[in-house]
Parts: structure tokens; C-alpha cells; sequence
């Protein structure tokens, strides 16, 4: 299959074909999904939460994302790579966040970069796109904001709000984003966006209208089990299936069960 490509995805847009995205921190995921056909993977930085066990996506840094990005690098062959820009990588100045953006292409071999926020970021975007490299937007619930918004709560709900959005939307994809994360939003509102927008829309929490879907990995998986946003579908519990595994192994050395004779080596020498 040829290597999904910026393109590809504007392509399925306009001929109304889903896409389809999850999140992977290391190379193993990130085969496993590759190898399934998924159209792009994001490492997110949610590996802060599911990963590294943190409250919010806040402490994840620049180094975490690149030494994550790289190992998944190794795991995908056709997929689009996209990272997530830390929180602070990218806000403080135009010139830090084309830096920390190259480093992302340069270090880690990511194909695009994603950034948080609407018409305050559209200089950002169109920076870093003008300076070759691919920017995916993401606006609604933007989890680097969770302190200012008070929670994971449903954005863009009120009429001035969602206005603002649509406007933010139409402000990012002009600034040169070729694709828009849409997070926790009413699924008209989604619905709006996307018919106004000629780039794709991936939804998360966002309804059925959006031109693709992405959600964590660890989550339709049931391996994160802190809690189940609304908008998860769990295709798995594989976090009980390993706990009962763990349990077996546990009890089978504890016996003297494991290792068997056939899981054993034996020598000439005595």
C-alpha cells in the first residue's frame, strides 16, 4: 500500500471517505497498528496521562515527545506520523515554536506537527507550514488548556462560542493547517465546521459528521481504566485479561508450576 501522505487525507475528504486515527507512544503499537491499515497515528500527548501517570497533558515536555516519536517512527511504514507540540513548546515565541517543530521533522521524522488554538496560533501555523513542514489544528476541548477551562468540560455549547469556533476554524485552516481536530464539541456544531471547512475535520468527542475519528489507543483498548469519557468505545478489555495472566504467573511460580520440563534446557555436562 502507498505511504498515506497530507494529501491522501484531503483526497479522502473530498471523495468522502472516513479516516481513521489512534494514538501509539511506542514501536510496538504503532506496528500493530500500522500493520492494521490505520490512516495516521498520532503520539500524542496524552502518553502523559496513559503512560507516565500524570493528571493532565501538562508535564509532558519536547524530550518525552521526541524520544516517544522516534521508537514509533520505527513502527510505521505507510501510516502518517503526526506529534502533538507539548504544552510550552510552541507558545511562548514564533521562533521557539519553529525550532521545537523542526526538531519534531529533523530528530523524530514526524510527517506533520499538531498545535492547539485558533485565531491566537494562526501566525504559528502559517510560520512553521510556510517553513515546509505540515500542521494539523486542533481547537475545542484543548487538553494544554484544561487549567483555564476548569475541567474536560463540553466546549463551544453556547451560540457565542460556537461562533467563535467556526471563525477559529476558518482563521486555522487559512494560516495553512491542512487538517483540524475538532475535541468535545456538539456534534451539530461539528457538522457546521466541516461542511464549512475544505480541510478535513477528525472528531474526538465530536459526533459522526466529522470527515475522520481519532481516539487513544489505551482507552478502546481498556487498558487505561481511570476513567471512560463518554465519547470512548472500548473494542477490548484488555487490562483485565492481563491482570488475570499477571495472576496466573504469579501463582504458577509461587507453586513450582513454572518452569515445566519442556520450558527447561538440559546439558551433556552433570
Amino acid at each position: 500500500m502507498k505511504p498515506v501522505t497530507i494529501h491522501t487525507l484531503a483526497s479522502m475528504k473530498q471523495k468522502g471517505e472516513k479516516i481513521s486515527a489512534l494514538t501509539a507512544y511506542d514501536a510496538l503499537m504503532a506496528m500493530l497498528l500500522d500493520k492494521a491499515g490505520i490512516d495516521f497515528i498520532l503520539v500524542g500527548d496524552s502518553c502523559a496521562t496513559v503512560v507516565q501517570g500524570e493528571s493532565s497533558t501538562l508535564p509532558m515536555t519536547m524530550s518525552h515527545t521526541l524520544y516517544h516519536t522516534k521508537i514509533v517512527r520505527k513502527g510505521v511504514q505507510r501510516a502518517l506520523l503526526v506529534a502533538d507540540m507539548p504544552f510550552m513548546s510552541y507558545q511562548e515565541s514564533l521562533s521557539k515554536a519553529i525550532r521545537n517543530a523542526g526538531r519534531l521533522f529533523q530528530q523524530a521524522g514526524v510527517d506533520a506537527v499538531k498545535i492547539e488554538g485558533g485565531a491566537e496560533m494562526a501566525e504559528t501555523i502559517q510560520k512553521i507550514a510556510r517553513a515546509g513542514m505540515p500542521v494539523m489544528g486542533h481547537l475545542g476541548l484543548t487538553p494544554q488548556s484544561v487549567k483555564q477551562f476548569g475541567g474536560y468540560k463540553l466546549q463551544a455549547a453556547t451560540r457565542a462560542s460556537a461562533d467563535k469556533l467556526i471563525k477559529d476554524a476558518r482563521v486555522v485552516q487559512d494560516a495553512g493547517a491542512f487538517a483540524l481536530v475538532l475535541e468535545k464539541i456538539p456534534q451539530t456544531l461539528a457538522r457546521q465546521v466541516t461542511q464549512a471547512l475544505d480541510i478535513p475535520t477528525i472528531g474526538i468527542g465530536a459526533g459522526p459528521h466529522c470527515d475522520g475519528q481519532i481516539l487513544v489507543s489505551h482507552d478502546i483498548l481498556g487498558l487505561f481504566q481511570a476513567f471512560q469519557p463518554r465519547f470512548v468505545r472500548r473494542y477490548a478489555d484488555l487490562a483485565s485479561e492481563m491482570s488475570q495472566a499477571f495472576t496466573r504467573y504469579i501463582k504458577d511460580v509461587k507453586d513450582g508450576n513454572f518452569p515445566a520440563p519442556e520450558e527447561s534446557y538440559d546439558s551433556e555436562i552433570e
